[in-house]
């Protein structure tokens, strides 16, 4: 097993179409977790999120959100992040950041496509800005 630097886990959250898990915190302190597309944007993670949504409420009241993506192959790998968010609603750029994280998942053939729909959707751009971050690859070497 080996740690990887804070570089090193976002070059791993960058890779690759790995969908992350979200967690937010609920109004009784429960943890509410689901999974978004994101893309990696100069050290932070971008995800879009439609703003009725229960992970938009616990943002709202309480903008802190952790991420974990994994590696799911063999020898296995995973990142998870925590710190603050912003939420930006509905930028003037909102259709290029949905339609960019949708190019990671789709490709560059749909990512357009898929960039409506999701702007269609979703009404936030929600820029988590990492204050921890901890990784770990190899694991089972």
């Amino acid at each position: 097993m080996r740690t990887l630097s804070p570089d090193q886990a976002l070059s791993f959250l960058a890779a690759g179409a790995r969908t992350a898990m979200v967690a937010t915190t609920m109004r009784d302190g429960g943890p509410h977790v689901v999974p978004v597309w994101f893309v990696v944007d100069g050290g932070d993670l971008v995800f879009t999120i439609a703003e009725h949504s229960v992970k938009a409420r616990n943002l709202a009241r309480d903008p802190r959100a952790a991420v974990c993506v994994d590696d799911e192959t063999f020898p296995y790998a995973f990142a998870t992040v925590r710190g603050p968010v912003e939420i930006a609603v509905r930028p003037d750029d909102f259709l290029a950041w949905t339609t960019r994280i949708a190019e990671r998942y789709v490709g560059r053939e749909r990512a357009d496509e898929y960039g409506e729909r999701d702007a269609a959707l979703d009404d936030w751009v929600v820029r988590l800005k990492p204050e921890r971050i901890f990784a770990q690859a190899e694991i089972a070497a």
